[in-house]
């Protein structure tokens, strides 16, 4: 294991939710694998990875379990979804529609939407990211791909 090599080599979500819709299962699939190309994870008191990521929903709580290449036990964090659950009920509402306005509107209506849906992305990955504080090291864009994941377990869940 080389020291310091803080990302994630892969992430896999609790299967046990069941499949979502495609447009839903889409944006999972997209944001894996952007996380796995491109990633800052580095989880408080480890010398580095890579690491695997395994995301699931217990008693509707977020469960981070990390793990190394060859499956040793880092850490697992169990994170409250109650600061996130209005962000992500509002970033809901506005990919539906967007997703509608895709089929419908104008460019300029598509460009709007997605200008809000993209705020609002924002400030969930943002208030991920202060929910891990202490416990995993993320920068923006892996907080990004995180959030999207979390919404994705939550429309599922």
């Amino acid at each position: 294991m080389a020291k310091g090599d803080f990302r994630l080599s892969d992430v896999v979500l609790d299967e046990t939710i069941g499949r979502s819709t495609p447009d839903v299962e889409h944006e999972r699939a997209v944001a894996i694998f952007d996380l796995i190309e491109e990633n800052s994870f580095a989880p408080a008191g480890h010398d580095g990875g890579p690491y695997h990521l395994f995301l699931s929903l217990v008693d509707s709580k977020l469960v981070f379990t990390i793990k190394t290449e060859s499956g040793g036990d880092v850490a697992t964090h169990i994170l409250s979804l109650t600061p996130l659950r209005r962000i992500i009920k509002d970033y809901f509402m506005i990919c539906e529609s967007y997703y509608e306005a895709i089929r419908s509107s104008t460019p300029s209506q598509i460009e709007a939407i997605d200008m809000g849906r993209r705020g609002i992305h924002n400030d969930g990955s943002q208030t991920l990211m202060d929910r891990l504080k202490g416990k995993i090291g993320l920068d923006l864009d892996t907080a990004r791909r995180l959030f999207t994941l979390v919404c994705v377990l939550y429309w599922r869940g």
